[in-house]
């Protein structure tokens, strides 16, 4: 049976940790092509927003109040594509705002479930899964201890060992430092709100960061998203764009989801946002297994 078509206001892009909305500059035309309008986002002590300023508070409740924000400039649901730990303000956002949310999509991203942080799936999956700490045994501490720092050679080898050489140059120099504060973050999510939107997981198969064996552990801890599989590093939208663009595009069209604005996209970067803080409390999700009738490959290529 054909999905019954559901028209959203656009895309919203939230980047990963020492990031910032340049992430995904590389993807923007791809999304545009494709008729959506799209706006990219500097988390609060990211991009545009550095964690430099000492009086900026940078929290879970500080990014979804962010985000809550830049879901405004749109005037109806919108596809949420949230990137490695962006995963994680990504659901709080669903849980707060699911009326607001048409879908969401995390690449490589971290789709934990509530009360439970990265850092936790980390240590209890160490003794099986090698490397399992990713970029975590090459960071630099900030002098004042409250960032941290991925060095130019680590990001190479770990973030975009297989994009495009001097793109991967340019985006290791772009990365910044990291409040620490914005990467040890635990939701609060319930059944009835975020579990009510509809969820699409894009793994990385060549995953040096979010390791796939570790990707796949969260699809089971939090069941239900449809799963299609890249063949390509932490940074998809880097690496394989044009790929990364059909397979979400055509994840989203399997679920009746398209843009309403395709004869009139447009691309938007927001580099400031005033933190709204975002507060909610519910019960915690399911944790059942996940069905492997989820799970949907989609090769697109070899990882160099």
């Amino acid at each position: 049976m054909t999905p019954v078509r559901t028209p959203a206001a656009g895309m919203l892009l939230i980047h990963g940790a020492w990031q910032g909305s340049w992430a995904w500059d590389a993807w923007l035309p791809e999304l545009a092509a494709r008729g959506w309008t799209v706006r990219a986002v500097d988390l609060p002590g990211n991009g545009a927003n550095p964690s430099g300023d000492a009086g900026l508070e940078v929290s879970l409740q500080t990014y979804v109040g962010a985000l809550t924000e830049a879901l405004a400039g749109f005037d109806g649901p919108v596809v949420v594509v949230a990137h490695s730990g962006a995963g994680v303000p990504a659901s709080q956002l669903a849980e707060a705002l699911p009326e607001r949310v048409a879908c969401l999509v995390y690449v490589a991203g971290m789709m934990l479930p509530s009360g439970m942080g990265y850092a936790e799936l980390v240590d209890a999956s160490a003794a099986d899964v090698p490397n399992a700490g990713g970029i975590a045994p090459y960071l630099q501490w900030s002098d004042e201890g409250a960032a941290t720092i991925v060095p130019p050679e680590a990001a190479l080898e770990i973030f975009l060992h297989d994009c495009p050489p001097e793109a991967a140059r340019q985006a290791a120099l772009k990365l910044t430092p990291q409040r620490e504060s914005g990467r040890a973050l635990v939701t609060t999510l319930s059944a009835e709100r975020f579990g009510s939107v509809p969820r699409i997981y894009v793994e990385a198969l060549r995953d040096r960061s979010v390791l796939l064996p570790l990707q796949r552990k969260m699809q089971a801890l939090v069941p239900g998203a449809i799963v299609r599989s890249i063949d390509c590093g932490h940074v998809p939208q880097l690496a394989r764009p044009a790929e990364l663009a059909a397979l979400v595009c055509d994840a989203l069209a399997g679920i009746g989801i398209a843009s309403s604005s395709s004869s009139s996209s447009s691309v938007t970067s927001v580099t400031s946002v005033t933190s709204v803080s975002v507060s909610s409390s519910a019960s915690p999700v399911s944790t059942d297994s996940a069905s492997a009738s989820n799970r949907h490959s989609l090769s697109t290529g070899t990882s160099s």
